[in-house]
């Protein structure tokens, strides 16, 4: 094995937040303490690099947040970082904090960021190396399987929407739930299942209402029902505009609640906490076996780190098997609801 180089790494939380990146946080830090490498906090992603926002980390500094939605890193955007300016700056606070490596947590954009800095340091001729962590509620990085944050969102749509099918039922309604997920519908598939949902658009599949909603709810009602639950991906178009042509094509009147950020936050699961305390270790461990510029995975089962290029190359798409089922769950002529 080659002698390991890095002595002192940042990590960061970047993008939209997901809960269990306090345990990702925390897992780096108590697996790279025991290594004996320091750790500095990066307040606010990138921007926070770019500013010098950041904070010395120790295994007491991250005692008590593994149950924790959010970050206690905090996170933002930064279009600064984007230009090379901007990743500039960040190298000058890469060098007053003599940092070696990165783990940065987040999603597609947070990966893209770290590669874009690394290249920049290495053409300055300053060693760099950066490993991702994907944590998102959207489960749309194409190398990894799953991704911290998606099971707790979950969780915490089909809580809202068991408590809304209560007075949905009692009036004898119909009710769109629009869930985040923006260009993808793994969270809307997943959720429309777990709550027995009458019909479930996604952006992977284009709409057509009515297929895909008119005569669901026509089937439905045939089979007894008198009230309907429709999940809508955020990124299959706006939860509005599908109630406005309930109204006027199948003469009832819908009710439209936007779940929206409350899906982000939230005590982490075990599923979340546990894959992020496994993400955070594999992500030191790669350090430490100099294989840097990588995001962690969770691929099959297990937790691997793919190299930073192959990882972008690399594409999902919904599980096929999730499909039919929820096509065999929705065929009305066959179930009720």
């Amino acid at each position: 094995m080659t002698e390991n180089r890095v002595k002192r790494i940042g990590i960061l939380t970047s993008g939209g937040d997901a809960p269990g990146m306090n345990a990702a946080v925390r897992a780096v830090v108590r697996t790279a303490i025991g290594q004996g490498i320091e750790c500095i906090g990066i307040r606010r992603g990138w921007h926070g690099m770019i500013n010098n926002d950041f904070v010395p980390l120790d295994a007491s500094s991250v005692s008590h947040i593994i149950n924790k939605g959010g970050t206690m890193l905090y996170t933002a955007r930064s279009e600064d970082f984007r230009a090379e300016a901007g990743r500039a700056k960040a190298l000058t606070c890469c060098k007053l904090l003599g940092l070696d490596a990165i783990v940065a947590i987040g999603g597609d954009g947070t990966f893209r960021g770290a590669q874009a800095l690394s290249k920049q340091a290495q053409e300055a001729g300053m060693p760099l190396q950066v490993v991702g962590i994907p944590a998102t509620i959207d489960n749309d990085i194409g190398c990894s399987q799953y991704t911290i944050g998606f099971d707790t969102a979950c969780n915490t749509a089909i809580e809202c929407i068991d408590k809304l099918r209560d007075t949905m039922q009692s009036h004898e309604r119909c009710s769109l739930v629009e869930v985040m997920g923006r260009h993808a519908g793994f969270l809307a598939l997943s959720v429309g299942i777990a709550v027995g949902a009458t019909a479930v658009l996604i952006p992977e599949r284009d709409v057509d209402f009515q297929r895909d909603v008119a005569e669901k709810i026509r089937q439905a009602r045939l089979a007894g029902t008198t009230h309907y639950m429709i999940v809508v991906a955020e990124g299959a178009g706006s939860a509005m505009d599908f109630a406005a042509q309930i109204r006027e094509q199948v003469g009832i009147d819908p009710r439209v609640t936007v779940l929206g950020h409350i899906q982000r936050g939230g005590t982490p699961t075990v599923r979340d906490r546990e894959t992020a305390s496994r993400m955070g270790y594999e992500a030191v461990q790669a350090l430490l076996n100099n294989k840097g510029n990588c995001v962690i995975a969770y691929q099959n089962g297990r937790i691997v780190d793919i190299d930073m290029e192959t990882a972008f190359r690399m594409t999902k798409g919904l599980d096929q098997e999730r499909c039919e089922v929820l096509e065999a769950m929705t065929n009305r002529r066959a179930n009720g609801f």
